[in-house]
């Protein structure tokens, strides 16, 4: 008898030991809250002293691709408004030749077009990736300084809601690193 009493009396410390453990749970848990802190990528990274040179670049070499997509629009309506206005007088074939000589200058606009946006395109990933990596080599300064377990980004409604009391606005410490 007396080891069964003796068991029934474990078993009860037992269970008050667990009703301890998930009473205090949710304590311990809040004990160990993230810091973190956040800001807008994308506002801080077009305040970067570098961004407004390589948009210049960029805007100077998009100027480039449309004054020459302009001057071949322009050469193509010359002919086809040369073709028009010919194109009662012509023989069948030189009619077929200055059909296909028109088909094949559009072709090569319509592909010089997309080429330029595409050149236009990677332009752009190469001279804003060293910015990307700087900004992020910044936020990796700053989270580590700071003690944060994450910086998290609130462009284009990807945290609508923060508590201030919980996390941390580093646009200002960024931006100040940035400047320097």
């Amino acid at each position: 008898m007396r080891t069964i009493r003796a068991n029934k009396g474990k078993g009860w410390i037992k269970c008050f030991l667990l009703f301890c453990l998930f009473a205090f749970l949710p304590f311990a848990a809040h004990a160990q809250q993230f810091r973190f802190g956040y800001l807008s990528y994308e506002q801080v990274f077009r305040t970067m002293p570098e961004y407004l040179s390589v948009q210049q670049g960029l805007d100077a070499l998009r100027g480039k691709y449309e004054a020459e997509t302009k001057r071949v629009e322009n050469e193509f309506n010359k002919k086809y408004e040369e073709f028009l206005d010919g194109q009662r007088d012509f023989a069948p074939s030189i009619l077929r030749k200055r059909q296909s000589e028109l088909q094949e200058m559009m072709a090569r606009n319509i592909a010089f077009k997309e080429e330029s946006l595409r050149l236009l395109k990677q332009a752009e990933e190469d001279a804003m990736r060293p910015l990307y990596a700087k900004l992020d080599g910044v936020l990796s300064q700053v989270g580590r300084e700071r003690g944060y377990d994450f910086i998290l980004n609130t462009d284009h409604h990807a945290v609508p809601f923060i508590n201030p009391e919980m996390g941390e606005d580093v646009t200002d410490a960024v931006m100040s690193i940035l400047g320097k």
